[in-house]
C-alpha cells in the first residue's frame, strides 16, 4: 500500500507560486543610482549552513550594473492588486526613469537596502557568489529554447538577513 501522494510544487510551499506565478521584484542600489525589476525566476533554501535566496539577472538589464555594484538586494512580494505595478516594472527600464514611481510604487530603505513600501513580503539580502549561467553547461538542451539572444543570465545567492512582513 502507497502512503504517498503526489501535489505540485506550489502545493510544497508556497514560494515556488509566489517566485514564478505572483512575481518579484528584484531592488538594489549602488549609492547614486536605486532600481527595481520584475522577477520570475529564482528560489529560497539553504546552502552553506544559511538561509539563502537565489535571484537571476540577465546583463542587458539596467539593474544588472546596480546589482553588480551592491553589496545587498531586496526581494519583494507583492499584493495581488500590484500585478499592473509589477507588469509595469517588468516593461519600462530605469535607465529612462524612476521605475518605483512610474509603477506607483514607494521605495523605502532598511539598513541602505531598497525595496516598495507596498510589499507584503520583503527579503534583505547580502551577495554571496555570483556566477554566469553558460550554455556549455546545459544538461537538458531543450531549456536553451529560454536564450534566443545568447543572453545568458547571471545568478546571485544571496544570504536572507532579515524577512520583512507588513502588518495586515
Amino acid at each position: 500500500m502507497n502512503r504517498f501522494r503526489t501535489i505540485r510544487p506550489e502545493e510544497f510551499d508556497p514560494l515556488f507560486r509566489r517566485i514564478g506565478s505572483d512575481w518579484m521584484l528584484i531592488s538594489a542600489s549602488d549609492g547614486s543610482r536605486t532600481n527595481t525589476m520584475t522577477a520570475s525566476w529564482g528560489g529560497c533554501g539553504i546552502l552553506w549552513n544559511r538561509p539563502v535566496a537565489v535571484c537571476l539577472i540577465r546583463p542587458q538589464r539596467y539593474t544588472y550594473g546596480i546589482v553588480e555594484a551592491a553589496g545587498q538586494l531586496s526581494l519583494s512580494f507583492l499584493p495581488e492588486t500590484f500585478r499592473p505595478a509589477l507588469s509595469w516594472c517588468g516593461s519600462h527600464s530605469g535607465r529612462e526613469s524612476d521605475k518605483f514611481a512610474g509603477a506607483g510604487l514607494t521605495c523605502r530603505f532598511t539598513d541602505g537596502i531598497p525595496y516598495p513600501a507596498e510589499a507584503a513580503q520583503v527579503l534583505l539580502c547580502r551577495k554571496l557568489y555570483a556566477d554566469d549561467i553558460r550554455e556549455s553547461r546545459f544538461l537538458d538542451a531543450s531549456l536553451l529554447s529560454n536564450y534566443r539572444g545568447d543572453d545568458f543570465h547571471r545568478f546571485y545567492i544571496c544570504e536572507i538577513e532579515r524577512v520583512l512582513v507588513a502588518d495586515n
